[in-house]
Parts: structure tokens; C-alpha cells; sequence
């Protein structure tokens, strides 16, 4: 005879759920995942009522009305299909509302409850949110962010349950117990901290839950990355998400102290200064008292026999605070976990272990600003703030969740009334509350001097960089820079590529080394800026033929410009002149322009109105590149102010004439980008006129010529644009000027497009390509790429000009050149004929 089951220990919990079938499967989804989670609960056993259980002929609204009475607790599923159902309104919600039955509404969907007549369940709600067809798809509640039906269910389930404990556990207390004359050692099922929000890394998250799965071969997660990044964060999330797979979840932390928006608190609740204290502390979790007198073996293998009945998971937070040999002793215990038990590892150093690791860079954009859209609820001042003023703070703290809470916590303190003015204090923050010091501070007096020099090094530079230009500024051999910086990613102040071949600081690092390291940031800054120095008066120029050398050497160059821009303006307009051609070669157009407005700045404040002057007529270049009008004729009206203070009225009849002509010149280009051409042209022949009462031919008379000639092209007036395309090659040939015969050369070959004379032009443009490649000079390669390819695909050889007009695409994507648009329709003919 088989025997009757066992009566169960569970309490039996009766629920009713109220939801409108016109939000599709979305409720009957949610209630499936929520199901499962009740089924698997040890202190409750729910039962829902149905709809199912009212039969034929049956009164239904006596029927609903009873069948809320008899329930324990109603679950509402709002919307506002749900709130607009006549329905529910009339029939369902005023039980709830007026009655006293536990009741917890969620939201599935962004909507407030507040519009709506249910005031009396606003204390009881558990307000989730769930859009069906949300933003990315993600679902988002008030303890964080929920990405799966099932991760909200769990949310959901996991707020149940702690109501249902306190609502029924006071209206029907468990009887007292008779005390035992020993009390056991009671242990803990669950102990993981809150998360009061949390968003962003889905990837990781996914990557851990892998890990967790019992058939994976490896004990863990090590989470490692730079102070306040959110390793705990992640690794609590991700131990939230893999509770129903465990009996326990346990945490134990050597977290001493935390960052609030004061400054860093001590925690008096810290007991697990190191690894014995950590064993002790996780043998007390299971119920194991007696392992704390045991010696640390022991009690290690005391701890991994209690394991070997459960399937645990342990979150070992920080450890980082624990010396190397302490770590190395917790990664053999974790190492040596039954089967059944996994573990989940944070830590600032990065350690080589046999368990998945997870190097944790800064969040996501997007999760970012989710976080801060979170904090700005109860922050007006983060509230008015824009977007982009938001991204700001994100690129600015470098994705630290840490730092990015200080700051917002900083706002509407003191005079702090700006995202712009906390970040600032951020910097500047004294010792009683210094932020980077709390990220930073405890490994700076561990940095050896061959450390310290190549993390100095690094400041200097805002990307990546090779390991080869990192020895050079910091003065070591590359050996000595490689195990450096390998030492330096272990304890994640540096983020090396997945090679560990380049190599960048951590954001913020910079600032901290200035404030504690001024002397050796100073001396380091200094011999940056004599190596780039030497390089650019070396390379730069007209010295064409250096310019490969000073491409290579330029991740070295380009720190060193903030730093000549914060020096002797004598020597920055040097350096400005220096490098005028070289980058306008390169393409480099935004550090040239970022540099030459610059430069006219210090020029002007120093008096140096000559030199303002031609700052303002690169930077006029610049524009005119990129088509930009207005631009261009503002910056040649500052030009030619600038100059006629340099050289006023009364001087000889030649001073100041070349600048003159230099600023009329790009006037006429500015006029000529306006479609002026009659403008453009009167200002060209005035500048060829002048340029040709300074005498001798000259470089610049024929680069007047040819503008000249441009302007007449545009006109329509083809036989003078060449007549003076030919005239300003002659004198180019004359005064061997190779840059300007490449580039006349070239605009012949457009004048022959213009003519539909194909083969001519075919043949120019192959001359002047030869000559430009010759120079190097990217947007004229890319300029004859372009007029060869279409030459020969209106002779119906696309094929053989596809490579030009994919080069011609290319260098023009790379350089953000306004010829883009053209260039892709010329792409598209040459495919056409291929």
C-alpha cells in the first residue's frame, strides 16, 4: 500500500491576479516566469486563482468578488489598457482599493499610478516597469535594471516574498519554540547587499551566468579593473540573477571603508582584514562556530566539506586589501571548491587564475546615462542639465560609476551649481574629501621608480600607445617599459589591448599624479617637450621628404603641443610654423586648426601681431577645406587686421605687402565658396597684380595665378583658367616649386574634364598623381585619385578605376573632406563599368 505524502511544512498562499487581455501574452508571460519561481519556493506554496474554476451558469461577478476575499494578496498588472478597461475598474479595482487585502501593482509599461484613482495602493505598490517593445529592449524597475522577462520575474518574486513575510507573519505569529540547552550556530541562506541601481553590462552579466552553469570546468569569476568601476556592483547583480540555481548566496567583503559624496566612511562592520579572518567569516555563513578555532587548514577543509552538501555560491568582494600571498592562498581555496559550489572574485589587481576573468573598463555610454537619468530624480540640478552636459561628466570621470556619483553628489553644495564646477572641485578636491585619493591613493607609495616614470609618461597621452614611445618619454628601455606597465595592469591603473601591446592610463590617473607627483611630472613634461621639439624643427617645413619620420614619431609630437601651448609664445609660433605643412600633408586637419586658433590667442596676448596673423590664415586654410564659407572670410579679415597693426602706415612701401596679398587672397577664396565669382575674381587679380610688383616670380605669385584661374574655371570662362593654369605652372617650373607643379598640374586635368576631353584628362591627372604621391600629401592624392577615376570611367574603363576611387574615398573618409560625396558618385559609376 503506498503511503500517504507527507503533510507540507509550506504555508499555503492564495493569490489573485487582475490584467486586461488586450496587452497580448505579455501578462500570461510574466505570471509563466513567476510560476516557475513559486513552485521552487522552500517557506510558501501559492496558488493562484483562475478564471477556469467559475463554471457554467455561475454568477462571475459574485464569483470575482468572493475569489478576492478568500485571497492572501492581489497581483494588478497596470497598463492603460488595464486602467481604461470598464471592467476591472468597476468590478475588480474597487476591492483592492478600498479594501484592506495586501495588494501589488505593477506597472507594465512607463505610466503613473498617481493620474489614476488608486491613491489608497500607493504605499503597498511594488512599481516595476516592463515595456513590451521598450528602448533596446530592456525592461527597467526601481531596484535596477531588468533586461529578460525572467530577470524581472525574479525582481518581482524576490519583493513577494518579502512582503508576504512581514503582512502574514504579523497577523499569524509562529509559535514559540522550546530553546534547546545548547543553541546551534545559525547560518545564513542569503546575505548579498542591496543594489540601489544598477545598469548596463549585459555582456558581462551573460559571461558570468556561463560561468556559474554547473557543467562549466572552473570555479569562478575574477572581476578585476580600476577602483570604483563597479566590479562589486556587477559581481552582486550577476549573484542576484544565479540565486535560484544555489541554496546559498554568500557574501563576505574586506572593504574597509566607502566614498559618499562627503568624503570616504570607515566601515565598522568590516571583520575580514585578511584570508584566516575571511575563512572564519564564511565558516560562521554556513552555521560552522566551531571552524573559527580551528587552525587555517582545517578550517579551510572544515569549510569544503559543508560545501560538499550544497551547492553554494560565494562572493569573495575586494581583495585587493589582502596581500599577495593572502590572495594566492583564497584563489587555491576557491580553486579546490567542490563541483557543486562556484565563486565569484573582485579585486583591483589583476591576477592570472583558473576561472574566467573579467576586466571591467568603464560603463556604457548609454547605461551611463541611465544611471545619471536614475540620480537626477532627486537632483534638480542634474535635471536641467543637458545631454550633453551629461555626456560631459561621463567623458570626463572615464565611465567611473564611482566617480560619477560623487560628482552629481557634489551639485547644490556650497557653490556648486554646475556639472562643469563639481568636476573642477573633482580635480582640485582637498584631503578631507579627495576621490582620487580614495580610487588611487593606497597604491601610490607602491610604484617603483621605473613605475612611477612610465605612469607619468602615460599622462601625457589620451589613447593608446606602443610600448616603444612609452619607454622614450619615460626614459627606460622598452624592457623595462613592458614589465612596468604589465605591473601596472595588474593593479589596473593602466589598460593595456588584448596583445599588451599598447597601452593607456587610466582616465583620472593623470590628475592624480599631477597633485602628488608635480616634480616628476614636471621633469618628464619638460623632456617630452625637447624630444618634440627637435623632431619637429628636424622634420618640419617644406622638408617633404622628412615627413614619413615625423609621421612615425608624431603619438610623441602631439602630447607635447598642449605643453609648447602653455609655454614661451616665441617658441610656439616656431613650432607652428614648423608644422603648417606637415599637417595640412597628413591630413591632420583638426589639430591644425585646434593649434593655429590657439596660437593666435597667445600671439595677440603677447603683442605678436605678425605672427596672429598667419595663425589666422591657417586656420582660415582649414575652413576652406572643408568648405566653410563664412569661416574662411572671418578668419581672413582677422588676418588682415592682425597685420595692419604688425605693420601700420608710414613704414617702407614693401612692408607687410605679402601678407597683404595673403589675406586678400583667402578673402577672394571665401568670396569664391560663396559662389561670388566676380567678387572671388577681382580679388585674385589684385592679389597677382600686387604679387608681381614685389619683382622676382615667386611661389606665392603663382599660387595667386592659380586661384586666379579657379575662379575663372568657375565662371565659365575655361579659355582664361587655362591660359593662367599654364602661367602658373611656367612659374612654378621656374622656381622649382614641386608642390605647386603637382597641384596645377592636377587642375588642368579637371579643366580637360570639364571639356569632356577624356584621354587629356586621363593623362594629366596620372602626371599629377605621380607628383603628388611624390609629396605625399594626402587630399591632393586623393584629388587626382578621384579626376583619373572618373577620366576613365567616361571612357568606359571603370574597372581599371575602381582602386583610384576607392583610395579617393578612402583618404577623403579619413581626412572628413567635403570631396566625400563626389568621390562615392564617381565609386558608383566605376562599379557600373566594372
Amino acid at each position: 500500500m503506498a503511503k500517504s505524502p507527507a503533510p507540507s511544512s509550506k504555508r499555503l498562499v492564495r493569490y489573485f491576479v487582475s490584467y486586461t487581455r488586450t496587452d497580448g501574452d505579455l501578462p500570461e508571460k510574466l505570471l509563466k516566469e513567476l510560476d516557475k519561481l513559486f513552485g521552487a519556493c522552500a517557506e510558501f506554496e501559492f496558488k493562484r486563482w483562475q478564471d477556469t474554476h467559475i463554471l457554467p451558469g455561475e454568477k462571475w461577478h459574485a464569483e470575482i468578488q468572493g475569489a478576492i476575499e478568500e485571497c492572501d494578496f492581489g497581483l494588478l498588472l497596470v497598463s492603460p489598457a488595464f486602467l481604461g478597461n470598464a471592467y476591472i475598474s468597476e468590478h475588480e479595482l474597487p476591492h483592492f482599493v478600498n479594501g484592506k487585502k495586501l495588494c501589488l501593482p505593477v506597472g507594465l509599461c512607463r505610466i503613473s499610478l498617481e493620474n489614476h484613482d488608486l491613491k489608497g495602493l500607493q504605499e503597498t505598490q511594488i512599481y516595476l516597469h516592463v515595456p513590451a517593445r521598450g528602448k533596446h529592449g530592456k525592461a527597467f524597475d526601481q531596484f535596477g535594471s531588468a533586461k529578460t522577462q525572467a530577470e524581472f520575474a525574479y525582481t518581482l518574486h524576490e519583493r513577494i516574498i518579502a512582503r508576504l513575510k512581514k503582512s502574514l507573519g504579523e497577523k499569524t505569529p509562529a509559535p514559540a519554540l522550546a530553546q534547546p540547552a545548547t543553541k546551534p550556530a545559525e547560518s545564513t541562506r542569503d546575505n548579498l547587499p542591496r543594489l540601489m541601481h544598477f545598469y548596463g553590462r549585459q555582456k558581462e552579466l551573460e559571461v558570468i551566468a556561463k560561468a556559474l552553469l554547473p557543467q562549466t570546468r572552473t570555479w569562478g569569476v575574477l572581476i578585476d579593473g580600476p577602483g570604483g568601476m563597479g566590479k562589486t556592483s556587477l559581481a552582486v547583480r550577476a549573484a542576484e540573477l544565479a540565486r535560484p540555481q544555489f541554496d546559498r548566496v554568500l557574501f563576505v567583503s574586506t572593504k574597509t571603508q566607502k566614498l559618499t559624496p562627503q568624503g570616504a566612511v570607515a566601515l565598522s562592520q568590516s571583520i575580514v582584514p585578511a584570508y584566516p579572518e575571511l575563512l572564519s567569516e564564511t565558516a560562521r555563513l554556513l552555521g560552522l562556530a566551531h571552524a573559527k578555532e580551528l587552525p587555517e587548514a582545517e578550517r579551510a577543509a572544515v569549510i569544503k566539506a559543508a560545501l560538499e552538501k550544497e551547492k553554494v555560491l560565494l562572493l569573495f568582494d575586494n581583495l585587493e586589501n589582502l596581500d599577495k600571498a593572502q590572495m594566492n592562498l583564497l584563489y587555491e581555496f576557491v580553486a579546490d571548491l567542490p563541483p557543486s559550489c562556484k565563486a565569484i572574485v573582485t579585486s583591483r589587481r589583476r591576477t592570472d587564475v583558473e576561472a574566467r576573468l573579467i576586466r571591467l573598463e568603464k560603463l556604457e555610454q548609454d547605461a551611463a546615462l541611465e544611471l545619471l537619468e536614475e540620480l537626477a530624480a532627486d537632483r534638480e540640478l542634474l535635471r536641467k542639465a543637458s545631454t550633453e552636459q551629461r555626456v560631459g561628466l561621463y567623458v570626463e570621470t572615464g565611465g567611473n560609476p564611482l566617480l560619477m556619483r560623487w560628482v552629481v553628489g557634489q551639485l547644490g553644495r556650497g557653490s556648486c551649481r554646475s556639472i562643469a564646477a563639481a568636476l573642477e572641485l573633482c580635480r582640485k578636491a582637498g584631503d578631507s574629501n579627495d576621490p582620487l585619493e580614495f580610487i588611487f591613493g593606497d597604491l601610490l607609495e607602491t610604484f617603483s621608480p621605473a613605475e612611477t616614470q612610465v605612469l607619468v609618461a602615460l599622462s601625457y597621452f589620451t589613447q593608446k600607445i606602443e610600448v616603444k614611445h612609452i619607454a622614450e618619454v619615460a626614459k627606460l628601455s622598452q624592457t623595462a617599459a613592458q614589465t612596468a606597465l604589465g605591473d601596472l595592469a595588474n593593479r589596473a591603473l593602466v589598460m593595456p589591448d588584448e596583445r599588451e601591446e599598447t597601452f593607456a592610463l587610466v582616465p583620472m590617473v593623470a590628475d592624480f599624479l599631477r597633485a602628488r607627483r608635480p616634480k616628476v611630472v614636471a621633469e618628464t613634461g619638460s623632456r617630452l617637450e625637447k624630444r618634440a621639439l627637435a623632431l619637429i624643427l628636424e622634420n618640419g617645413y617644406s622638408n617633404h621628404d622628412c615627413f614619413p619620420k615625423l609621421d612615425a614619431a608624431w603619438p610623441v609630437v602631439a602630447p607635447a603641443l598642449r605643453l609648447f601651448l602653455a609655454g614661451d609664445n616665441k617658441r610656439l609660433q616656431e613650432v607652428c610654423g614648423a608644422l603648417a605643412s606637415f599637417l595640412d600633408f597628413t591630413g591632420r586637419w583638426d589639430e591644425w586648426l585646434a593649434l593655429s586658433q590657439q596660437a593666435e590667442g597667445w600671439a595677440v596676448a603677447a603683442g605678436d601681431h605678425r605672427h596672429a596673423g598667419w595663425r589666422a590664415y591657417q586656420a582660415g586654410w582649414v575652413h576652406y577645406l572643408r568648405w566653410q564659407a563664412e569661416a574662411v572670410l572671418a578668419s581672413a579679415g582677422r588676418a588682415a587686421q592682425h597685420w595692419q597693426r604688425a605693420f601700420p602706415a608710414g613704414g617702407t612701401a614693401q612692408a607687410g605687402l605679402r601678407e597683404r596679398t595673403m589675406a586678400l587672397r583667402l578673402r577672394g577664396i571665401g568670396h569664391q565658396l560663396q559662389k561670388d565669382y566676380p567678387a572671388a575674381t577681382a580679388a585674385f587679380r589684385e592679389v597677382v597684380y600686387l604679387r608681381r610688383q614685389l619683382g622676382a616670380e615667386s611661389t606665392d605669385l603663382a599660387m595667386a595665378l592659380n586661384s586666379l584661374a579657379f575662379a575663372e574655371r568657375l565662371s565659365g570662362d575655361h579659355a582664361a583658367a587655362e591660359r593662367d593654369y599654364h602661367e602658373a605652372l611656367r612659374v612654378a617650373q621656374a622656381v622649382s616649386d614641386d608642390e605647386g607643379i603637382a597641384i596645377f598640374t592636377g587642375n588642368l586635368a579637371v579643366l580637360a574634364l570639364d571639356r569632356e576631353d577624356w584621354p587629356q584628362a586621363e593623362a594629366l591627372a596620372l602626371e599629377a598623381l605621380a607628383l603628388a604621391e611624390k609629396l605625399g600629401r594626402q587630399e591632393l592624392i586623393a584629388a587626382d585619385c578621384h579626376r583619373l577615376a572618373l577620366a576613365l570611367a567616361r571612357q568606359g574603363h571603370g574597372a581599371e578605376g575602381l582602386p583610384h576611387a576607392r583610395r579617393a574615398v578612402e583618404i577623403y573618409t579619413r581626412l572628413g573632406s567635403p570631396n566625400l560625396a563626389d568621390a562615392k558618385k564617381t565609386l558608383a559609376e566605376c562599379e557600373g563599368e566594372g
